[in-house]
């Protein structure tokens, strides 16, 4: 599989977990239950992106979107990645359900659901963009030769 996707797949799998939890506001185990598995999802993916997303993006991106590099593309997706890591660990302080912990759910939320969108918008375009054509060639084919050789 092809990594863009399985970080669009996973990106989306978070936006509907933490849709998820607010469904589940008068439920406190279904809560626990489901922020126990959002925070390892969130976690798995940020390691994952770190150790093998932005080390080839850092090899072969130049700036994708608005982004003025690979370099800084990375330096920031490290940053919003420690603040998900934050506010994770700031939830855990606080009982599930509480004032506290659904402040730092938010904040959690925030942290993940903007840096995301930039991703999505910089970082996957840019690495696509630079591997999307790699060993192709473009040439026109003549369609009687095509046919004939793939009937």
């Amino acid at each position: 599989m092809d990594i863009t996707e399985l970080i669009l797949t996973q990106h989306h799998e978070q936006r509907r977990t933490f849709a998820l939890l607010d469904e589940l506001a008068d439920d406190p185990a279904g809560l626990a239950a489901v922020w126990q598995r959002l925070t390892i999802l969130l976690e798995v993916h940020a390691e994952a992106e770190e150790k093998f997303f932005y080390p080839r993006l850092l090899e072969v991106g130049t700036g994708g979107g608005d982004a003025e590099s690979a370099a800084s593309e990375t330096k920031d997706a490290i940053k919003d990645h420690n603040e998900i890591r934050d506010a994770i660990a700031e939830a855990a302080r606080h009982e599930v359900g509480s004032d506290g912990w659904w402040t730092a759910v938010r904040e959690a939320d925030e942290a993940n659901s903007d840096p995301m969108a930039e991703e999505e918008r910089e970082d996957l375009v840019d690495f696509e963009n630079q591997n999307a054509a790699r060993g192709i060639t473009p040439k026109d084919q003549d369609p009687d030769t095509y046919v004939a050789e793939h009937s």
